[in-house]
């Protein structure tokens, strides 16, 4: 199967570019090109094969949602906006997907698995695959490209996590369970509430506990079983 061919349709250059940085770290995505109206993108789309459109909603000359209406095959649209009020209008136009600005990539992700659902009838096609090497995470207004092999381990913070990496540390706000759904599951493990490690990471281990490198991580009470399912089955 190829890549999936993708136009970003959005009048504001720093959404554009987060969307494409999205895209590209996602091996099975490609961005064909970006657009920063509704015209520019109806030449593009007579022109070109697209599988998924990133549309955004409030644009100069014809607004994303009346451009949408506008097409008579238009592909697969993912809506991208800084308001909630079209969501309901946008989903009565069959969009795979309604993303709130900022988008981060974990939601953008869980788009493109929706959107992959509906193309094979498959989900989680990139969870337990190795096209997904790095996440971009935002962290004080930036983006951060974190490579899941250097991922130690994930601690839950209330509202936010810290994610210990080969590299430093990175504190993020979003649950733990965000991530988690987005990380290989044959890679990563939960042994506790607040704690998410990478299993190829493990120093040591006993019934109790958890060693990732120096750092010694409970096991929590709940997680023992599957926790001790997952070591076992380790080749």
């Amino acid at each position: 199967m190829g890549k999936i061919r993708c136009l970003v349709v959005d009048d504001e250059p720093l959404a554009r570019e987060l969307i494409e940085t999205h895209i590209q770290a996602v091996e099975i995505l490609e961005c064909v090109t970006s657009c920063d109206d509704a015209m520019k993108a109806f030449e593009v789309l007579n022109a070109t094969k697209i599988d998924l459109m990133f549309l955004d909603i409030q644009m100069p000359l014809i607004t994303g949602l009346d451009f949408l209406k506008s097409l008579k095959n238009a592909p697969k649209v993912i809506i991208t906006s800084a308001f909630r009020n079209y969501a309901l209008e946008g989903y009565e136009l069959d969009v795979v997907d309604y993303l709130l600005k900022p988008v981060t990539f974990q939601r953008f992700f869980k788009a493109i698995e929706k959107y992959n659902q509906t193309r094979t009838g498959q989900n989680r096609f990139l969870k337990d695959s190795n096209e997904l090497n790095f996440i971009y995470l935002r962290s004080n207004k930036k983006n951060y490209k974190v490579y899941i092999s250097d991922i130690q381990y994930i601690e839950s913070l209330k509202d936010y996590i810290s994610i210990h990496t080969e590299k430093g540390t990175l504190v993020i706000k979003q649950p733990i369970s965000e991530i988690e759904s987005i990380l290989p599951q044959k890679k990563f493990l939960r042994i506790h509430r607040s704690y998410l490690i990478n299993i190829e990471k493990i120093s040591s281990f006993t019934a109790n506990d958890i060693d990732i490198n120096t750092k010694e991580l409970p096991i929590g009470t709940s997680y023992k079983q599957q926790v001790s399912n997952a070591l076992n089955s380790i080749p």
